[in-house]
C-alpha cells in the first residue's frame, strides 16, 4: 500500500501543476475545476492509502525481492447472493433521470435507494446470519 500512497501522491502533484497551467492558459473555468478536484481525489486516496499503510502488514507490492505468488491468498470477504446492489442500481438509474426528465422523478427514486441501501447495509445482521 506505501506504493500505492506515493504513486496519488505524485498523480495530485501533477493535476495541481496542470490545473494551475491550464486555468492560467486557457482561462476556461470548467475544466480548471475539473482538474482541481481530480487534484482533491487524489490527495484524499493517496493520504488514505498512505496512512493505512503504517497500520496494515508490509505487502508483496512494497518489497523489491517479491515474486507475484507472494501477494496470493484470500482477497477480502464479498457477498455471493446479494439482491441489494440491484435494488440501489435501480434507484440511482431512476434517479439520474429524474435529472434529465423531471425533479419529480427523484421522489419515486428515493424509497429504492434507501430500501436498497438499508438492506445492503444490515444484510447480515438478520436472519440466519445474526449474532446472539
Amino acid at each position: 500500500m506505501k506504493f500505492q500512497g506515493k504513486l496519488f501522491l505524485w498523480l495530485s502533484v501533477f493535476f495541481l501543476g496542470m490545473a494551475v497551467v491550464y486555468g492560467l492558459w486557457s482561462k476556461e473555468p470548467v475544466g480548471t475545476t475539473a482538474l482541481f478536484l481530480s487534484f482533491g481525489l487524489a490527495v484524499m486516496v493517496g493520504f488514505y492509502l498512505a496512512f493505512t499503510a503504517r497500520r496494515a502488514d508490509t505487502g508483496a507490492q512494497d518489497r523489491e525481492d517479491a515474486d507475484v505468488a507472494d501477494d496470493s491468498g484470500e482477497l477480502g470477504f464479498f457477498s455471493p447472493h446479494s439482491w441489494q446492489p440491484l435494488l440501489l442500481a435501480f434507484g440511482g438509474a431512476m434517479a439520474f433521470l429524474g435529472i434529465i426528465f423531471g425533479w419529480w422523478l427523484i421522489y419515486f427514486a428515493s424509497p429504492f435507494i434507501l430500501v436498497g441501501l438499508w438492506g445492503w447495509v444490515f444484510e447480515y445482521y438478520r436472519g440466519e446470519n445474526r449474532t446472539q
